[in-house]
């Protein structure tokens, strides 16, 4: 922490506190929001405050709230549950853990360190300086709050766009003939890929900007729903062996056209074309190319043609979607590359496709065409990020995920801006490869390039994986947020509406808040194997044998009817219940069935499943040791900290070794928590 004193008459600061504390009951209240309120955006706002403060905006906005709290458990009146709803925590836990490593003790300490110690309570010697400036802010602010809410009310502020940020809207096919219409739709991925590049600009995908192809919206309105600063619009045809486009650059912050410009090329130019269109929106903007992806932008992928021709066409129909189609683009890619036997791009392309046809099949059928057509790409060009990428999904295809992993994450070092890879890398990262602080980072990433959706559903299940990514690091508050969005954009999504029940435990520890929800999505649909599991988990844990068996039978015997293996905690409780209700046959069965389970895990959850298993025998020492095992690995998910809470490990939590080893994993997951704020926020992601 800096030395520097804080000037009271920073009205930047002062305005800031004020809207901070005007906000102050509103859980959801954080850096997004107090941007938008100083009609700012969150790049800047992060380095206005971190300059004057030399803190996040994060923790600025948390430590108002801690020092609102103190100032209320000084005046008595309050207990600390009302007081942490109060300042916006939300969670009374989650307050006393932030109160604690704020001061130095919890807050129920407040009232003897006053009894003893008529001065000011301790602060931690880093934040001396901080507490004066922000008793003298609150001072200041609390007179001036008043005007500067009726201020934002009275005229509201747009939210925040990030600089050098931009979508390529749909070309429109101005041809006479319809069938042009993939050559126009190609130039435009053309651009959007030289563009993706650029890793000083923020793309938005293309399947975010097809949105709006037919669009009523104006500019600023589509710009303020994708968060971006330039629109390109485009629109063009062909004419014999000509091509004449008309592009717009639009200053969506202004409303106004920075340029309009026509090029008109022959179709063998049409490199040349997309090329120059990409330098001159990178100029316009003020965007930095380096020379490495300025060699990529000007790469030429192949010189026949013909067989650019019917790499087009392929990618339009891959763009359809569907297995039909998927074959078919298959077929005109593997022609392309037939004309041309060193086309990088649709070899690579080629082995994309592959992969995604076999995702529909029970039992990889392509993992040899994959690995064929990837190793052709590289040959010829060992630096495209799409031969990159196909290699790694080709590992991918074989399980050897830790072979997949340097050729996926060097593909988004070529493309930065990539949704496709940053998907991918974010779902392989949350199953293949568990490592929560990947997950989230990526899945941040893909809702910044990926901001819209072609329909509801899918925007709904966008935000429900950022919602899942955020819980999973701890972020219980931003993930709160994101499944609220995911079930107003879809209130049917059944994972949205199971996610929110799980995080009303974790937040609230609400048992009957999470049975609400739950029964209530299960009166839609009787089937939903993985609401049925929870409510058997729920009553489990509440001591409601009997209906929790009921649950659990009927997701027994959906899970063996369609022949699925997942939920396998479940086997564990049932285990308990068969030996309650004395059918200890049936009771074996289900401990064997998990302890198979948990000896086959390959993924670090292997020694808390085993830890989970001794629990369930009663085995302690055994469960200790697979705890302290457990306790070596890192980026586990927030789930694990509510292993002391099973019924079954009940009894153990008071033993001094139990208390130490998970101590240490209950610190190591926090600390992690920290040092992932800290990243996300350096690169404006949180």
């Amino acid at each position: 922490m800096s030395d520097k004193s804080y000037p009271l008459a920073d009205d930047f600061i002062a305005r800031s506190t004020a809207v901070v504390l005007a906000e102050l009951a509103d859980e959801r209240f954080g850096v997004s929001e107090l941007a938008a309120r100083m009609h700012m955006s969150r790049s800047n706002l992060l380095r206005r405050i971190k300059q004057s403060t030399n803190r996040s905006a994060s923790q600025f906005i948390r430590d108002i709230r801690l020092e609102r709290g103190m100032e209320l458990l000084q005046n008595g009146g309050y207990t600390v549950s009302e007081i942490a709803y109060q300042v916006g925590f939300g969670g009374t836990s989650y307050f006393i853990k932030c109160f604690r490593e704020h001061y130095g003790y919890p807050p129920g300490d407040v009232g003897k360190k006053q009894a003893g110690d008529k001065t000011d309570p301790p602060v931690p010697k880093r934040q001396l300086h901080k507490r004066y400036w922000l008793r003298a802010a609150i001072a200041v602010a609390v007179v001036i709050a008043i005007g500067v809410v009726l201020y934002v009310a009275r005229n509201p502020l747009p939210p925040p766009t990030i600089e050098k940020s931009i979508v390529v809207l749909p070309f429109k096919n101005d041809s006479s003939d319809s069938t042009n219409r993939y050559l126009i739709n190609g130039l435009m991925e053309a651009t959007l890929n030289n563009l993706q590049r650029i890793k000083d600009l923020r793309v938005v995908s293309r399947t975010s900007a097809e949105k709006y192809r037919n669009t009523s919206k104006t500019i600023p309105e589509l710009a303020g729903e994708l968060q971006v600063s330039y629109v390109v619009e485009g629109s063009g045809q062909k004419a014999g062996n000509r091509i004449l486009l008309n592009i717009q650059l639009i200053d969506a912050r202004r409303d106004s056209h920075l340029w309009a410009r026509q090029y008109e090329r022959e179709v063998t130019d049409i490199f040349q074309l997309q090329q120059e269109i990409a330098k001159d929106i990178a100029k316009e903007i003020q965007a930095i190319v380096t020379w490495e992806e300025q060699k990529e932008i000007e790469r030429i992928p192949t010189t026949d043609m013909a067989a650019y021709d019917l790499f087009l066409k392929a990618v339009e129909r891959m763009h359809q979607g569907g297995t039909a189609n998927l074959k078919a683009a298959i077929g005109q890619l593997r022609a392309a590359a037939e004309r041309d036997p060193e086309f990088a791009l649709a070899y690579a392309v080629t082995a994309i496709a592959y992969h995604y046809l076999d995702i529909f099949q029970q039992q990889p059928q392509y993992t040899d065409s994959i690995g064929n057509f990837a190793d052709k790409a590289l040959l010829h060009d060992a630096t495209l990020a799409e031969a990159l990428f196909a290699k790694g999904l080709h590992y991918v295809n074989q399980k050897a995920f830790d072979a997949a992993i340097p050729y996926l994450e060097k593909a988004l070092a070529y493309k930065p801006n990539s949704s496709l890879i940053i998907q991918f890398l974010s779902d392989f990262y949350n199953w293949r490869v568990p490592n929560t602080a990947k997950y989230l980072e990526y899945a941040l990433q893909g809702m910044r390039l990926d901001p819209a959706a072609h329909d509801s559903a899918t925007a709904s299940m966008n935000y429900l994986h950022l919602s899942n990514a955020l819980v999973q690091t701890g972020f219980i508050d931003e993930s709160l947020r994101y499944v609220d969005e995911s079930i107003a954009y879809n209130p049917d999504n059944s994972f949205a509406q199971w996610l929110k029940a799980v995080l009303a435990y974790a937040k609230y520890h609400d048992t009957a808040k999470a049975e609400k929800l739950l029964l209530a999505q299960l009166a839609k649909d009787s089937n939903q194997m993985h609401i049925l599991q929870e409510l058997g988990k729920l009553y489990f844990h509440s001591g409601d044998d009997e209906t929790a068996f009921g649950y659990y039978q009927r997701f027994f015997k959906l899970r063996e009817a369609n022949e699925l293996d997942f939920f396998q905690t479940a086997d564990l409780d049932m285990a308990i219940i068969w030996s309650r209700r004395g059918e200890l046959e049936k009771a074996a069965a289900c401990f064997a069935r998990f302890k198979r389970f948990a000896d086959a895990d390959q993924s670090i959850y292997k020694h808390m499943h085993l830890a989970l298993y001794a629990a369930y025998q009663g085995d302690e020492t055994g469960m200790i040791d697979h705890l302290r095992r457990f306790s070596r690995e890192d980026n586990y998910q927030y789930w694990i900290l509510l292993f002391k809470e099973d019924t079954m490990v009940a009894p153990f939590t008071g033993n001094p070794a139990f208390k130490a080893v998970f101590g240490t994993i209950e610190n190591k997951f926090w600390d992690k928590n920290r040092q992932i704020r800290a990243r996300l926020e350096e690169k404006e992601l949180l």
